[in-house]
């Protein structure tokens, strides 16, 4: 006798294999499948310091760490916030590499372009940490509601002796749809706002 509530699996038929096949495709199909979509996006700093070589006394380093991301940021998919607890993802486009890193070399473009300062990588900053900045990415996508491109970063800053510091940047960029054409730009801009802001805070 079998077990209320539970069916028994056997090995499925022609029809079921075909059916299962098919469910699979049209899955492959919403999603984007595995193909390379038709745009990859990236970030291109506003800012970038001249070609020469820079030097810094000690303890006058910036580190700047990758941003932590949120779940749904650790993929290169490009998020579009529809409600506050509900996102989907652009179609027919993503990052080349994930927000974070993408991000957090934007960030150090711009700080070192501003600041007139060495920017190590999180690498390097074992040698000479000096002043180091971390931080969460909260959110980096479109907002459908509103109809702008939105990017939320919680930074943290260690400064010496002094202790340490958190600040809040957001930027928010209009955008005509939500297309890969369009919000790509307003990405790009949204971003280099929040590095700008953290750049001008890292700098007092």
């Amino acid at each position: 006798m079998r077990a209320a509530g539970f069916r028994a699996i056997g090995r499925p038929g022609p029809g079921r294999t075909i059916a299962a096949g098919l469910a699979v495709l049209l899955l492959g199909a919403c999603l984007g499948g595995p193909d390379v979509p038709d745009q990859l996006l990236t970030l291109s700093a506003s800012s970038s310091r001249a070609a020469a070589a820079q030097t810094s006394a000690p303890g006058q380093t910036i580190s700047i760490a990758e941003p932590s991301v949120p779940q749904a940021l650790r993929t290169p998919r490009v998020p579009v916030y529809v409600s506050e607890t509900a996102i989907q993802y652009l179609q027919d486009a993503q990052w080349i590499e994930y927000p974070g890193a993408l991000f957090g070399r934007l960030m150090s473009e711009v700080i070192s372009a501003r600041t007139g300062r060495v920017v190590l990588h999180p690498d390097q900053f074992v040698q000479d940490p000096g002043l180091r900045v971390t931080g969460q990415l909260h959110r980096f996508g479109i907002d459908s509601t509103t109809m702008e491109a939105v990017m939320v970063y919680d930074a943290a800053v260690l400064r010496g002796d002094s202790g340490i510091t958190t600040n809040r940047f957001e930027a928010r960029v209009p955008v005509a749809g939500v297309t890969p054409e369009a919000v790509a730009p307003a990405l790009n801009q949204a971003a280099n706002q929040v590095a700008e802001q953290v750049a001008a805070w890292v700098a007092q």
